[in-house]
């Protein structure tokens, strides 16, 4: 599943936002203040961030320079159309800037487009001996398909997708069950445990103690 962190201080607009992702089934995640986002986007769980510019705590730009470096994806959602304001947060690493108000279906689109040239939809994930067709929701493994659940499936996409990145329990639970944390670990280790048996990740789909777990890379030593 594509999750993607919104920033922005108008509660309204944050919640329109996430609503128009759910039609193409994107998670959406809310942050109201520019410290809160940044702190939020360094975790490294988004593939992509919409960012407004006019934020308390930091604007749009200081968020920019504070998670440029994090190789998530940024558009920025703005109100003002000031020519200057846009050629500047391109020059700080955005990918696209939209002005406000805008149609949800060209926010999607402008998504879309991004996400696209960040390989972030492709449909098939190769690891190792693994193959992965998102769009079908078949995995292989040697050319052998091996029988998932939804759930176990929905989790190994989005390891694949998030590779050596440490993944707390609550982010799984609330991006592929879809609701909040509360104390049901024992869900996601379920779940993570049969993905690994079933797909042979022992040494590769590792715990991290009192967080979550990683799947590490193929060329990680």
């Amino acid at each position: 599943m594509i999750n993607i962190l919104i920033i922005e201080d108008d509660v309204n607009i944050a919640k329109m936002i996430k609503a128009t992702l759910s039609i193409v089934d994107y998670s959406g995640h809310c942050c109201y203040d520019g410290k809160s986002g940044a702190e939020e986007a360094m975790k490294g769980c988004y593939d992509l961030i919409l960012l407004d510019v006019m934020l308390p705590e930091m604007n749009g730009f200081q968020v920019m320079e504070a998670v440029k470096n994090c190789g998530t994806p940024v558009i920025f959602l703005t109100a003002m159309q000031d020519v200057a304001d846009k050629v500047k947060g391109l020059r700080l690493g955005a990918e696209d800037y939209i002005v406000k108000p805008f149609e949800a279906l060209e926010l999607l689109a402008r998504i879309d487009v991004v996400l696209r040239r960040s390989n972030k939809t492709q449909n098939i994930i190769n690891y190792g001996e693994l193959s992965v067709d998102i769009s079908s929701h078949i995995i292989t493994k040697n050319g052998e398909t091996i029988q998932l659940t939804p759930k176990e499936f929905d989790v190994i996409v989005y390891f694949l997708q998030h590779q050596d990145i440490a993944v707390s329990r609550e982010r799984l639970l609330s991006t592929i069950w879809g609701y909040e944390f509360e104390g049901e670990s024992r869900t996601v280790d379920i779940h993570v445990q049969q993905v690994r048996r079933k797909l042979g990740l022992k040494d590769k789909l590792i715990t991290i103690p009192k967080l979550g777990y990683r799947l590490e890379s193929q060329d990680r030593s």
